[in-house]
């Protein structure tokens, strides 16, 4: 009997049975890992995340990021005294390295081709950005401090990284939920924006063909060297952002340098293939597990997390709103019609925002292919939260 109680203790049933709330965890990481993997809500990000919640809500297991002070520990005592877990949080994404390094990968696969082409879409992911400074306002008149409210609205760019980036600067505290809540949002943005659609956007618009207004309303101006264009974008925009925003230009600065040596072309290409390749993916491994462990019960169920979540999605739910309004504001005044579907985009969900618009629009008319003038809106997205969060930072760090 000694024998099979010393066995007993040895799992973790009664400590579940003790603290029944990590039970719940375990299951919403059995649900977030059935729409990663079942539904296919971006696997790459809800897997790593939910495997993370999973092991990190099992007691013993000593795969939960805990609260402790980093500052006297160094990180051979972190992972000897606290799991391996902390080790990742506290050295990779505590200290900031993660997110530029994400940004990165993110910039060598991103095209701008779309979006220096279709330039005028480009404002639309700024409009988009309404979500940031709505929540950030109403999160203070709810008792958030404006570190903490900046911290929550940046949410709404539907960038994670970003939204880490930003927390690490401002409320690092809140980092576990905040990084929830982006992560969490950005993985159902084929959810959220057929939702917001529905209320916002009428048939008529939904039929808006992109196509067929370019051949009533022909571009007068034409690129006519795209690729040396592509070489010199990021160079400039870099070169205007550190400028103008200092703060923002960790992340700008690896987005920019990515693409760069992606549109050199084969001198740089050993670059190219480890900056979206090998890096980018050892990266999102290493975010998704440590993301996922924050998610314990104890952080995660308490009033201040629940708040942050709903305060996350309705910054979300705001920006995508705002650029479909800003459309439709455009369309007001404009002879070649915009589909307001290309504002919905305007997030830095690359490219699961513009694919979900075109999703939807070829559910209303089989032939209106957008993909390509989302992606313009949508690249431009990935930008402007960047800076909005650079500017944030500039405003109120120190």
């Amino acid at each position: 009997m000694e024998l099979f109680e010393k066995l007993y203790r040895m799992t973790a049933i009664q400590d579940i049975v003790d603290a029944p709330q990590t039970l719940l965890m375990i299951l919403i990481a059995f649900f977030l890992l059935y729409l990663g993997i079942k539904k296919q809500y971006e696997p790459l990000l809800l897997v790593p995340i939910a495997f993370g919640m999973l092991i990190a809500n099992f007691p013993g297991g000593q795969m939960g990021v805990e609260k402790i002070n980093a500052e006297e520990l160094n990180f051979y005592q972190i992972a000897h005294e606290h799991g391996i877990m902390n080790f990742i949080y506290y050295s990779l994404i505590k200290t900031g390295f993660l997110p530029p390094i994400i940004f990165m990968g993110v910039g060598a696969l991103t095209d701008f081709g779309p979006m220096l082409r279709n330039l005028r879409l480009a404002f639309f992911g700024a409009a988009a950005q309404i979500g940031i400074f709505t929540v950030l306002i109403s999160a203070v008149a709810m008792g958030f401090t404006m570190k903490e409210a900046a911290s929550l609205g940046i949410i709404g760019g539907a960038d994670g990284p970003t939204a880490i980036y930003t927390t690490i600067k401002l409320a690092p505290h809140l980092l576990g939920p905040i990084a929830i809540a982006a992560y969490s949002y950005m993985a159902l943005v084929p959810v959220i924006i057929p939702l917001v659609v529905r209320f916002t956007m009428s048939k008529k618009e939904l039929l808006i063909n992109m196509k067929q207004q370019d051949k009533l309303y022909p571009s007068k101006k034409e690129i006519k060297d795209l690729k040396t264009l592509k070489i010199i974008f990021p160079i400039g925009v870099g070169t205007i952002v550190a400028l103008l925003v200092p703060s923002s230009v960790p992340l700008i600065g690896m987005l920019l340098f990515g693409n760069l040596v992606k549109e050199i072309g084969a001198s740089t290409s050993r670059l190219f293939k480890a900056a979206s390749d090998t890096i980018l993916n050892a990266a999102t491994i290493f975010l998704g597990l440590a993301v996922g462990g924050t998610m314990t019960a104890k952080a995660f169920l308490n009033t201040e997390t629940i708040m942050i979540i709903v305060g996350g999605f309705i910054a979300f739910a705001i920006s995508i709103a705002g650029g479909i309004f800003a459309v439709k504001v455009y369309n007001l005044f404009a002879k070649k019609k915009i589909n307001p579907l290309i504002g919905a985009t305007g997030l830095s969900a690359v490219p699961m925002a513009s694919r979900v618009a075109n999703d939807i629009a070829l559910q209303h008319d089989p032939n209106n292919h957008l993909l390509q003038y989302a992606m313009a809106s949508n690249i431009s997205g990935v930008i402007g939260s960047a800076v909005a969060a650079g500017v944030l930072i500039s405003f109120l760090a120190g």
